[in-house]
């Protein structure tokens, strides 16, 4: 049981990841690889101020507002000077990866002796009358206190995101922001910067990657400089499952889908794990599951036997 928490709960984390792959790709269909280095980047810089005694809320929010600067810088990139979307992705990610580690002054930063938001939540459960063992029985199963508590904490976290892309979505600038990405022309003529909307929609999705991130770290201990690599996969692979949960083009049902998908990814991952995969197997595995997932729509269109009209 304690297995299948941890792996819910870092599908939950990763599911911020997923809500950010989903605006850039989704919304504007713009390949951003960004997201490799505002992971690794959110976490770096939570990590560091939790080192220097910050708050574990202001830290993580520190990690939030760097990956929205790493997001407008490309989108700086790609509409001020109107290099290649995919190319601006990769020149911002390289640098990060400098950056990163000038932030953290090494390769790996530990947090084992910090005051996390994992600390935080398992001292606030803790409370609670009967909150202070360390163990508890759910439905026949013994779950550790830590591990439900940071779930729990996670989940409300991870809603309260998604309700605020939602109701997002439904204003105004929410609404211009789909409007550019289906249609930029169009948006311009209605006298919208499509610019200043892309830089926003970027600076919003490498915001919420570097978020997850900076959870990602405060939950594992630790942040690694390489912790980043095949993250954009990752959430384009929940994305992928999200929309084939939900069948649907409604904004509220794919947020939700990208989130569900998340989570069910990372259980399958966890239960193939347990089963004896081989962990150095598992990005590979990763980009075939991507892999799979794009190309059989198609294949199974061009294999569906056409309609003849009927005749008149």
């Amino acid at each position: 049981m304690t297995l299948l928490i941890g792996a819910a709960t870092i599908g939950l984390i990763l599911a911020l990841l997923a809500l950010g792959v989903y605006l850039s790709f989704r919304i504007f269909n713009f390949p951003d690889i960004t997201a490799d280095g505002s992971v690794t980047l959110g976490a770096a810089v939570a990590s560091i101020l939790l080192v220097h005694q910050w708050s574990p809320l202001a830290a993580t929010l520190a990690g939030f507002l760097a990956g929205v600067i790493a997001g407008t810088l490309t989108g700086v990139l790609h509409t001020k000077f109107k290099i290649n979307g995919l190319l601006s992705g990769i020149l911002v990610m390289t640098a990060l990866y400098s950056v990163n580690l000038h932030v953290m002054g090494k390769s790996n930063i530990p947090l084992l002796n910090e005051t996390t938001l994992a600390d935080q939540a398992e001292s606030f459960v803790s409370a609670f009358p009967g909150g202070d063992k360390s163990e508890f029985l759910l439905a026949g199963w013994t779950v550790g206190v830590r591990d439900a508590s940071m779930f729990a904490g996670v989940f409300l976290v991870v809603l309260a995101v998604g309700l605020a892309l939602y109701l997002f979505f439904r204003t105004n600038l929410g609404t211009s922001m789909r409007a550019t990405g289906d249609n930029p022309q169009m948006i311009c003529a209605l006298g919208v910067s499509v610019d200043f909307i892309i830089i926003l929609g970027l600076a919003l999705s490498n915001g919420l990657i570097a978020l997850s991130g900076a959870l990602l770290a405060q939950y594992q201990g630790f942040a690694d400089v390489q912790m980043g690599i095949g993250m954009v996969v990752w959430g384009l692979a929940s994305v992928i499952i999200g929309e084939a949960l939900v069948g649907s083009k409604k904004i509220g049902l794919l947020i939700t889908g990208a989130v569900m998908g998340s989570v069910l990814f990372r259980l399958l991952v966890a239960i193939a794990l347990r089963w004896g995969l081989n962990p150095n197997d598992l990005k590979l595995i990763t980009a075939l599951f991507v892999f799979a997932a794009l190309v059989t729509p198609a294949m199974l269109r061009k294999l569906r036997p056409a309609v003849k009209p009927s005749a008149i």
